[in-house]
């Protein structure tokens, strides 16, 4: 990937009946390479799925539903459903015995990649927010994706070459949007989360990347205007008064993103780049090329500056409706 948001050539794919690996060796017969991806129903994690089947991964698709399993299943004979709820502690240990079982069976060494994919969007004025609903976005996005990677690691330890962990962050990690906070909030602990990681697993030659993705077409923005609606049935009054105008302000904003947004399969292919590449980035920043240079100045503005930008930008009134 390019300074800008561009991605880099993905690595080559073999002769008939092979793969080459981020190695560079040429693999024959089936998949040989095994890779979980969770929240593979739908948005990115599908469109993850349908191009590391692709690229002759066989694939574990993370999902939660009958109807995600249908979604999967339709991506082809390289593409396993796998039940899998990150608040379920049963469930994902579980999940981690069914894929080492598949992998035994087709004497697959080991998981060559994990994607921690999945996530939700909590959004609301902080002074008003359920702190039930604090606590569920962080366990998702935060403590779930952990909770993940440890049930896996053992079969991620077994792969040779060494394997891959892939964190799907967010801008929404680098800058706090008003009223967006439970969801930054989850995604700056992800790119701490993520730099630990990778120091810690150094050692064992596993790589650490983190994708942070701008504004995406997927299902999570009208899941999440549902969520916040539903959320805002259970405010008081008095948050209507005082944060009402700004709150929409703000959704209008969001739905002009998932409007214009890049498509997931933008993300997907810096999903494989972090997986395949002889040398792989440690954050891949997809976004269009004027919104990540937008990103990284505002980013490193000082904070004041930054807050009237956004403001003005956001057209949020100071003070009291």
């Amino acid at each position: 990937m390019t300074g800008t948001g561009g991605m880099e050539a993905e690595p080559e794919r073999g002769g008939a009946g092979g793969t080459r690996t981020h190695a560079g060796r040429v693999e024959a017969g089936g998949p040989s390479r095994a890779v979980l991806i969770t929240g593979a129903s739908s948005g990115i994690g599908l469109a993850c799925a349908h191009r590391l089947a692709g690229l002759g991964f066989l694939v574990f698709a993370g999902v939660r539903s009958e109807a995600g399993e249908h979604a999967a299943r339709a991506l082809g004979p390289s593409v396993l459903p796998v039940r899998l709820d990150l608040l379920d502690a049963a469930a994902v240990r579980a999940a981690a015995d069914q894929v080492a079982s598949e992998l035994s069976q087709r004497a697959v060494p080991g998981l060559a990649g994990l994607v921690n994919n999945a996530g939700v969007a909590v959004a609301g004025p902080l002074e008003f927010l359920p702190v039930e609903a604090f606590r569920e976005q962080m366990e998702i996005n935060v403590t779930g994706q952990l909770a993940v990677t440890q049930a896996f690691l053992p079969l991620l330890r077994r792969a040779d070459p060494p394997a891959r962990i892939v964190f799907m962050g967010s801008v929404s990690g680098l800058l706090a949007l008003p009223f967006m906070g439970p969801y930054s909030a989850s995604k700056f602990a992800l790119e701490a989360l993520a730099d630990s990681l990778r120091l810690e697993l150094l050692p064992w030659g596993i790589h650490v990347a983190l994708i942070e993705p701008g504004s995406v077409r997927t299902p999570i923005w009208q899941k999440g205007a549902a969520l916040a609606q539903r959320m805002a049935d259970r405010f008081p009054p008095e948050a209507e008064r005082l944060y009402g105008r700004a709150m929409r302000a703000v959704q209008r904003y969001a739905a002009r993103l998932g409007e214009t947004g890049i498509a997931p399969e933008e993300v997907a292919r810096a999903v494989a780049h972090a997986l395949t590449a002889p040398r792989p980035r440690t954050r891949y920043l997809v976004a269009p090329p004027r919104r990540a240079r937008t990103t990284r100045l505002l980013r490193w503005l000082p904070d004041r500056v930054r807050d009237r930008l956004l403001t003005k930008g956001l057209r949020l009134s100071r003070g009291r409706d």
